[in-house]
């Protein structure tokens, strides 16, 4: 277990944030459950009024490390766990940290735009993204794998059943948050496999990317 710590030390931080934060949101509101709203918003979840007419942008990465209750974070941290480690095998701790945090940032800009009075919150957003960015990983060496690529997208394909089941069965999920997060991981994730030395671009690209998403965003609220 000492090794498979130090291995696989990313995706075993990521999960104690995220313990860590669901720890303060139950000390916070007395619930264990199920967190009320009103708590999670307190805690920094994303609130579209307040990220964008607020100008509290921070919100956009305090609200991946937030959930709405026991289902919804045992959920996302068991799929984490199953996409975290063979991402952590094959990308570097910068190219899993990063495509982890710009996904997760894309995938609730995408929820404000589709939903920009919804409260949100979750890391699915993120763990889509790592996801994606190992599917485009796969896609790029998808000729030489072989075998195991196919093992890769059996668990694939239970992480993408276990995120639709809380998409549609949990308030304050929603899936558009999931498909900004795939979209930019698979694209993420295809540059770090075919242009490593290029992540570069991918980096600014997505920082340029979310300071025009957040910029148009005030569209949406009739001020």
């Amino acid at each position: 277990m000492p090794n498979d710590l130090m291995r696989f030390k990313i995706t075993y931080m990521i999960i104690a944030i995220n313990l860590i934060a669901y720890a303060i949101s139950i000390l916070y509101t007395g619930d264990i459950i199920d967190i009320p709203a009103r708590g999670l918003v307190d805690l920094g979840a994303i609130f579209g009024p307040q990220v964008v007419l607020g100008g509290d942008w921070w919100r956009l990465v305090t609200a991946m490390f937030l959930h709405g209750g026991m289902t919804h974070i045992l959920m996302n941290m068991f799929s984490l766990y199953i996409i975290g480690r063979p991402v952590e095998v094959n990308f570097s701790a910068m190219h899993y940290v990063s495509i982890y945090l710009i996904t997760g940032i894309l995938g609730g800009l995408t929820s404000i735009y589709f939903h920009p009075a919804t409260v949100a919150i979750g890391a699915s957003g993120a763990i889509f993204g790592i996801f994606g960015a190992l599917a485009g990983y796969l896609l790029a060496f998808r000729k030489d794998l072989g075998d195991s690529a196919k093992g890769m997208m059996k668990d694939f394909a239970a992480i993408i059943g276990i995120n639709v089941v809380i998409g549609l069965s949990i308030p304050n999920i929603d899936m558009s948050a999931h498909a900004g997060g795939l979209i930019s991981g698979i694209i993420g994730g295809f540059v770090v496999a075919r242009y490593p030395s290029k992540f570069w671009i991918f980096v600014i690209g997505s920082i340029l990317a979310m300071l025009a998403f957040y910029l148009y965003l005030p569209s949406l609220y009739k001020i």
